[in-house]
Formats: structure tokens, C-alpha cells, sequence
């Protein structure tokens, strides 16, 4: 699915629930940060090589896995929210670090 779809989908499933006057930039911002959070905490305490092996326990997977996705909601709703092309900012971005950060 595209990123597009997914923005499209995503407006489609706040529409349907008049989420629109929640969803201003700094909420998603907060939102987003939130689940950033949410994320970080499922590493949180555990040692490199526990870390390396997280994705090996499904439960532990699975958690990882739908945080990921908050994270990647909020981002696409936030990107919807104030026009922002990310494809094109990606491209734009990496060009930037190609720039930057030149191969060994």
C-alpha cells in the first residue's frame, strides 16, 4: 500500500468519527511523541543482546510491532494534517544525507 493509501485511509477512519477537531498538528505531535514513548518502552531495561533478540518472542514481537505502527499513524496523520508531501520529503532528506554523510 502506498503512502498515500494509508493517509487516505487513515482521514477516512477519523472522518468517520469526527476525530477532525481533535487532530490539530500539536495534538498529533503530542500523540506522536506519546507512542515514541510507547515504543522506546518496550526496549527499555533490556540489555543489548536481549534487544537484538526482542523480535524472536512473539509476544514481545507483536507488542513492538503495533507500536510501530502508532508511531507510523500519527506520523501520516500529522503529514495529512499540514500538507506535507513525504515521499517528497524523504527524497529530499536523503539527498540531503547523501550529501552529508558521502559513502566509505
Amino acid at each position: 500500500m502506498s503512502i498515500k493509501a494509508l493517509q487516505d485511509q487513515l482521514a477516512d477512519f477519523a472522518d468517520r468519527r469526527d476525530w477532525g477537531p481533535f487532530h490539530t498538528p500539536r495534538n498529533l505531535v503530542l500523540a506522536l511523541t506519546g507512542e515514541v514513548g510507547e515504543l522506546a518502552a518496550e526496549y527499555q531495561w533490556l540489555t543489548e543482546a536481549e534487544a537484538a533478540k526482542a523480535m524472536d518472542d512473539p509476544e514481545k514481537a507483536r507488542a513492538i510491532r503495533l507500536e510501530m505502527a502508532d508511531v507510523l499513524i500519527y506520523l501520516l496523520r500529522l503529514a495529512t494534517v499540514v500538507d506535507v508531501d513525504l515521499d517528497a520529503a524523504v527524497r529530499e532528506k536523503l539527498a540531503i544525507n547523501e550529501s552529508r554523510f558521502p559513502p566509505a
